[in-house]
């Protein structure tokens, strides 16, 4: 299974774990990268990804979350199909960062997009299902 997590997935275990939501999407998140590393599934990283990351000002976590794109069955670099994915979702009412990450997991043609972004949550789009962290890893888990 093919999964693409985004950039505020990534930062979910660095998060304030005294909320109790935060805790249990950081929980299932790590769940999530030890099927990743244990290869049950395929973590597709994406230049977005890399930039976004790239962006963050605390050191441990760019340096933790870059790791990550070695463990990737797939990069994702941009093309201009995916430029066009994203201006449809943009079109949509999704952020252009956002609406990138979403086209890049689109164009990969991954299972599943994972997200803490409520905004995105709240998204339906046809080419690919948009869970948290916990609700893959009960769909997963049952």
């Amino acid at each position: 299974m093919k999964i693409y997590l985004d950039n505020c997935c990534f930062n979910r275990p660095f998060d304030d774990q005294t909320q109790l939501k935060i805790h249990l999407e950081s929980q299932a998140k790590l769940f999530i990268q030890h099927k990743i590393i244990s290869k049950e599934h395929q973590l597709v990283w994406s230049f977005i990804l890399e930039y976004e990351n790239s962006q963050n000002p605390y050191e441990i976590r760019k340096n933790t979350i870059i790791k990550w794109k070695d463990l990737a069955s797939e990069i994702i670099l941009q093309k201009e199909e995916i430029i066009r994915i994203a201006e449809k979702l943009n079109a949509m009412g999704i952020k252009s960062k956002d609406a990138l990450h979403v086209a890049c997991a689109v164009f990969s043609d991954c299972d599943y997009f994972i997200t803490t972004d409520r905004k995105l949550l709240n998204i339906r789009i046809k080419e690919i299902k948009i869970n948290n962290p916990i609700d893959f890893v009960i769909e997963m888990e049952g």
